[in-house]
């Protein structure tokens, strides 16, 4: 109780400034609708009307938690209206795309660590290259993927690859780099060839920082996967559900599909870090359940 009770505190602060803010941007169309009605609503019953509109400029918190259960748990999972079938898209995409992602960010930290030409050549090309806004160059991939023949799931995850390699690049890199001098030198004393060094002490070393690395790589690999979907007009998916809401000005439907996101986003770092306690556990490292 007393670990919980100061987040619970922040969110109930936080439920509190939700309310008071909604009230706010939502009170003025209720002045509006009475002023073209020509009659006068007491304030209070401008003050509930804010908390119950169809298209609020700002959803209040129970009507975003009653469109996420309408819409996780009273839809078939198979309905274009379930947020499960829309996760179950985004998800597939996130998880090629991690997986891709994280292949090719370890494939470049070998090389970098383990060759100088690629530290100073490819090194400032790989931190370069997440300066590029992802909304510029999501919709230039999705159109010459598609002039090429590839459409559908492979571009949403190269997009969410593009995303989730630079965390696990460059957090390898530093895990591999970890061990101290005196280790290296022990290895080289006992006549270690590269790959023993690199499988005995620097993969090791680099298991800590690899998880670590791993769980800002799969959100922002689901932020590649949404992002991706936006510029492909496409009809399923978390990001689908964020564009059709901006379309139609459903603004509940854009804040389910965000905490939608948000959750499945906590869920999947949640399983990563079980994994890293897991596996640094059965090692006998330092974060191990």
């Amino acid at each position: 109780m007393r670990a919980s009770f100061p987040v619970l505190t922040v969110v109930a602060a936080i439920l509190a400034l939700w309310y008071v803010a909604a009230a706010g941007l939502n009170l003025q169309w209720e002045r509006d609708q009475a002023a073209r009605a020509k009659t006068e609503v007491p304030f209070a019953t401008m003050l509930a009307n804010t908390m119950a509109q169809d298209r609020p400029v700002l959803p209040v918190p129970h009507q975003v938690a009653v469109e996420i259960w309408e819409t996780t748990f009273e839809k078939k999972i198979t309905s274009k209206r379930s947020l499960v079938y829309h996760g179950w898209i985004t998800l597939s995409a996130t998880m090629l795309g991690f997986v891709f992602g994280t292949a090719l960010g370890m494939a470049l930290a070998v090389g970098i660590v383990h060759n100088r030409a690629m530290d100073l050549s490819v090194m400032p090309w790989v931190i370069a290259s997440q300066t590029v806004p992802i909304l510029a160059i999501a919709p230039m991939i999705i159109v010459v993927l598609n002039a090429v023949g590839l459409s559908g799931l492979i571009p949403k995850a190269l997009i969410s690859t593009y995303l989730s390699f630079f965390p696990v690049a460059v957090g390898m890199v530093k895990g591999f780099r970890s061990p101290d001098a005196i280790q290296l030198d022990l290895m080289r004393t006992w006549s270690a060839d590269r790959g023993q060094v690199f499988w005995k002490l620097r993969w090791p070393a680099a298991t800590p920082y690899l998880f670590a690395s791993l769980k800002v790589a799969v959100a922002a690999s689901l932020l590649g996967a949404i992002v991706g979907e936006l510029p492909t007009g496409a009809v399923a998916g978390l990001g689908a559900r964020l564009l059709a809401g901006s379309y139609y000005g459903q603004t509940v439907q854009i804040w389910s599909a965000l905490f939608a996101a948000a959750a499945l986003a906590a869920v999947l770092v949640a399983l990563v870090g079980l994994a890293g306690r897991i596996t640094l556990a059965r090692r006998g490292q330092a974060g191990g359940v």
